[in-house]
């Protein structure tokens, strides 16, 4: 059975209900496994987030050569797409507005067409 939530990217949160005060939430209907893997995927980005920030902090490592920029790129789009999946008509109207899942780099990427 599925349930409605409401995903806040920027606090890496997913709700029962939208949080009017904070940051705009994404509306999903999703069940049991699909929330598990979509917190799951946001888990990730969260630690690829703190790997690509420390590695931030070495000047001599430029970011589009940097696999800890890379796999944060893969977790954020990863997760627009499960979005994508399970959003409202609104959340993919916005992600189909920003393009993130057209880019031709992420094109062949299996684990994000499998959501589309």
């Amino acid at each position: 059975m599925k349930n409605t939530y409401y995903v806040d990217l920027v606090s890496g949160d997913v709700l029962d209900r939208p949080a009017f005060e904070e940051n705009p939430s994404f509306k999903i209907e999703a069940t049991d496994e699909e929330l598990h893997e979509l917190k799951s995927c946001l888990d990730e980005s969260y630690t690829a987030d703190m790997q690509a920030y420390i590695r931030s902090h070495i000047p001599y490592v430029e970011y589009h050569k940097d696999p800890a920029n890379d796999l944060y790129d893969q977790s954020i789009k990863k997760i627009y797409a499960i979005i994508y999946k399970l959003g409202d008509a609104e959340a993919r109207r916005f992600i189909e507005e920003i393009g993130i899942l057209e880019e031709d780099k992420f094109m062949q990427d299996e684990e994000i067409q499998k959501f589309k």
